[in-house]
C-alpha cells in the first residue's frame, strides 16, 4: 500500500453505505479518514490534494464479510482441512486475506479458524503492517460436543478438521479460557449440526444450556463475544438464552426463535450464510461431490425455510448480513461477493439494502459503527471505486476488474490506472 496522503475523489458516484440513494459528489480523505463529502462537482476545494478523477464510477464503503473463513483451504471434506501442516497453512491463509481484499473485503468477522492459532498470528500480521489484508477479527476453532459438526474422529483412527472437541461445562468453559488465553476476539461454538453430517444434522440441537452457558460466562468476563452455529430452531433459542451475540444459519427457525431474535435486535447479529447452502444444493455435484436424495431434499427444505425466515427477520429490523461460508471446494474463497447477490435474489433485499448489510451494519458487527462502514467524515477511509453503479445490479461487484480502486485506512491497496477512459462527468443532483 502506498502512504496515507490527501487524496480529493472527484467526478464519483458516492454510495455513503447509509441506505440513501447514491449521488454525485466529491469525497476528500486526509491520512487514514474521510475529511469531507461533497455534493455535485468542484463541491471541494483540491489545496494541493492528489485528485483522482472517478470518471463517473461508484465511490462506496469497503465490504465486510460477516462469516470468514480465511483459513479453510478450499477442500472436498472436512478431514481434508486438518491434513494440511501449519506451516502451509499459515501460507495459506496469508494468501486468503489478499485475495478477500483483493475482492474489496477490507473488514472480515472470522466464523473460525482452521487450526487452534491461525486467525490469531494472521489477524496480528495484518495489523502490524506485516502483510496485505482487511482488517479482522479473530475466533477460536469450532467447538463441538463428541458427534457434533467438526468432530471427524473415528474410533479407531484420530483425524482433525476446523474442530476442538469438548464434552460438559467444564471441558467447554477451559477450552474457550485457552482460546481467551491465546487470543482471540470471537469464540464458536456448534450447538447444531449440518446436513451432511450423518450423526449431527441441522434438525439436531447438540450442545445443551449448560455447555452453551459456560462458554458464554468464559466470554462475557473477559470481554469477547461468542458466535453460534445455530441452524436447528432449539439452537437459536439456547444460544439468545445465555447472550450469544452472533447466530451463525437461524436457517430453521420456529415463530418462538423469530420472536426472540426480534426481541434481541439491539444486541445480535444473523448471518444466514445462504451461500453455502445455495452452492451444497445446486454445485457440489458439478464438482463431483455426489449428494445422497434425503441431504438434497432436507438442503431443499432448509433454503427455504431460511429464505422465509431472513425475509421475516428482515421485516422484523434484526440485523441481517451477507457472509456465505466461502472455503469449500464447491464454494471458494474469492466468490464471497455472491452472497449481496443472493440476499436481493431469494430474500428480497433491494441492492441498496444489501449493500448496506455488507457496510453500514458489518462496521456494527465489527464493532466499529462509528467510524467503518460508510462514506461520512470523520470515518476510516475504506473506500471502493466501481466500475458501474452497485445500487441498480450488485452482481458486479463480485467482478474484481470492475473495482477500480481498493483503499484501506487512507491508502490504496489497488491505486486507480494513472490514466483511462472517463465517461461523461456526473450532474449535480
Amino acid at each position: 500500500m502506498t502512504e496515507p496522503a490527501r487524496i480529493l475523489f472527484r467526478n464519483v458516484r458516492v454510495l455513503d453505505g447509509g441506505g440513501a440513494a447514491p449521488f454525485a459528489g466529491e469525497v476528500l480523505v486526509e491520512g487514514e479518514r474521510i475529511a469531507a463529502v461533497g455534493r455535485g462537482p468542484a463541491a471541494l476545494p483540491a489545496d494541493g490534494a492528489r485528485v483522482v478523477d472517478g470518471g463517473g464510477a461508484t465511490l462506496m464503503p469497503g465490504l465486510v464479510e460477516a462469516h470468514a473463513h480465511a483459513s479453510f483451504a478450499n477442500t472436498a471434506t472436512l478431514e481434508a482441512l486438518g491434513e494440511i501442516p501449519p506451516e502451509e497453512h499459515t501460507l495459506l491463509a496469508m494468501k486468503h486475506v489478499r485475495l478477500l481484499l483483493d475482492h474489496g473485503f477490507t473488514s472480515i468477522s472470522s466464523a473460525a479458524a482452521a487450526k487452534p492459532r491461525l486467525d490469531i498470528v494472521i489477524r496480528n500480521a495484518i495489523q502490524a503492517g506485516d502483510i496485505p489484508g482487511p482488517r479482522m477479527l479473530a475466533a477460536s476453532p469450532e467447538i463441538t460436543p463428541t458427534s457434533g459438526l467438526g468432530d471427524v474422529r473415528l474410533h479407531h483412527m484420530h483425524r482433525e478438521t476446523f474442530a476442538v472437541v469438548a464434552d460438559g461445562p467444564d471441558e467447554f468453559r477451559r477450552v474457550a479460557r485457552h482460546f481467551v488465553r491465546e487470543g482471540v476476539d470471537t469464540l464458536k461454538i456448534n450447538p447444531s449440526g449440518d446436513e451432511f453430517v450423518p450423526h449431527a444434522r441441522a434438525r439436531h440441537t447438540v450442545m445443551n444450556d449448560d455447555e452453551v452457558a459456560a462458554v458464554c460466562e468464559v466470554a462475557r468476563s473477559r470481554d469477547k463475544r461468542v458466535a453460534a452455529h445455530a441452524r436447528s430452531a432449539e439452537s437459536v433459542k439456547m444460544a439468545l438464552r445465555h447472550g450469544v451475540q452472533i447466530i451463525f444459519h437461524a436457517t430453521l427457525a420456529d415463530e418462538e426463535a423469530l420472536d426472540m431474535l426480534e426481541a434481541a435486535k439491539s444486541e445480535v447479529f444473523v448471518a444466514p450464510t445462504v451461500g453455502i447452502t445455495w452452492a451444497t444444493l445446486k454445485e457440489a455435484g458439478d464438482f463431483g461431490i455426489p449428494l445422497p436424495g434425503d441431504v438434497l431434499y432436507a438442503l431443499e427444505v432448509e433454503l427455504e425455510a431460511a429464505c422465509t425466515s431472513m425475509k421475516a427477520l428482515k421485516k422484523r429490523g434484526v440485523r441481517v448480513l451477507p457472509g456465505g461460508d466461502y472455503g469449500f471446494l464447491w464454494n471458494p474463497i474469492g466468490r464471497n461477493a455472491r452472497d449481496l447477490e443472493h440476499f436481493v435474489k431469494l430474500f428480497g433485499f433491494t441492492p441498496l439494502e444489501a449493500i448496506t448489510a455488507a457496510t453500514r451494519l458489518g462496521g456494527e458487527l465489527m464493532m466499529r459503527g462509528e467510524e467503518l462502514g460508510q462514506v461520512r467524515p470523520g470515518f476510516l477511509a475504506d473506500l471502493l471505486l466501481v466500475d458501474g453503479d452497485p445500487a441498480v445490479d450488485v452482481s458486479i461487484l463480485q467482478d474484481r476488474d470492475r473495482l477500480l480502486a481498493i483503499m484501506q485506512d487512507g491508502r490504496f491497496h489497488k491505486a486507480p490506472a494513472a490514466a483511462r477512459h472517463v465517461v461523461q462527468p456526473l450532474a449535480a443532483e
